[in-house]
């Protein structure tokens, strides 16, 4: 397997020195750079932050999970397809439903009962608009006669993953997505939620690549924040927060090798808490699992 391991920048990350904290992150030797979108939090806005890094950094992978739900997909494609283009196929896209605190869900937009189908509607147009060369659709959602989006990606195909980890999530992947990012998973969770994507991919007559199984993991430096804390015990009510949260970067390696036992080999790492300087904590973080990439 490829081991490949990335970093996602939370609010900590959305300050000015945005450019040195991607700039030191190519010269540790990462895989990739990843942005969420979160519309009620100061994150920076993933489109914006990929294109600016897009031309301020040269290998670094640049990768995003993206709200679906309220998204016009003609759109969407355009300004995924763009990114992909500056930054010669570097794009890394994984489409998720959003949050479901209040707050959040308000941002969107859409109730959380909508946002299933919305999901469902909007991948395969995605992928459509980015191949064909004239989409015709009508749906629950969109309608379009003939319509062409230009530029297209320089991938082809661009993959497009999931995340979620709920029955119909796990469904949805196995039918739709080309790749998985799971996040606040146990190992033995993650094992037995790719069991049943690559089963109901098997159902649908299709196969995903191995490969393409991943990990959004948090960790702690020290302790839990009570932030932290907080939202997992919204997301995973009843579960041990150190389960889900290794503290520590010893801790942290020993969950990435403890995934890795499972058949997951993409990884996206992600501090809890701001760290005191991101040139330390990214030097340190290198230090500690960078020589698990292969």
């Amino acid at each position: 397997m490829k081991i490949r391991i990335g970093v996602g920048l939370g609010a900590a990350g959305s300050g000015d020195d945005f450019a040195d904290i991607v700039c030191e992150m190519e010269r540790c030797g990462f895989d990739s750079l990843w942005l969420s979108e979160v519309l009620s939090t100061p994150v920076i806005d993933p489109l914006a932050g990929l294109a600016f890094a897009a031309g301020t950094v040269k290998k670094l992978k640049l990768g995003t999970t993206m709200l679906v739900p309220g998204r016009n997909p003609a759109r969407l494609a355009k300004e995924l397809a763009t990114i992909d283009r500056l930054s010669g196929g570097r794009l890394l896209v994984v489409l998720v439903p959003g949050l479901t605190e209040p707050v959040e869900t308000q941002a969107i937009g859409v109730p959380l009962r909508e946002r299933g189908a919305w999901m469902d509607e909007v991948l395969p147009l995605l992928r459509r608009l980015w191949t064909e060369d004239s989409v015709t659709h009508h749906g629950p959602r969109f309608s379009y006669d003939g319509l062409t989006v230009r530029p297209r990606p320089v991938q082809q195909p661009l993959d497009v993953w999931l995340g979620g980890s709920a029955a119909s999530a796990l469904r949805r992947a196995g039918r739709l997505s080309d790749g998985w990012l799971p996040s606040l998973l146990t190992p033995e969770e993650a094992a037995a939620g790719r069991a049943a994507i690559e089963q109901a991919a098997a159902e649908a007559d299709r196969e995903i690549e191995s490969e393409h199984f991943g990990v959004s993991l948090g960790y702690a430096r020290e302790k839990i924040s009570d932030r932290q804390l907080a939202a997992i015990a919204r997301r995973r009510p009843g579960m041990d927060p150190e389960t889900l949260v290794p503290i520590g970067l010893a801790g942290l390696r020993q969950r990435l090798r403890e995934f890795i036992d499972v058949g997951f080999s993409k990884f996206v790492v992600r501090p809890s808490d701001a760290a005191p300087t991101w040139r330390n904590e990214l030097r340190e973080l290198a230090e500690a699992v960078l020589p698990l990439q292969t």
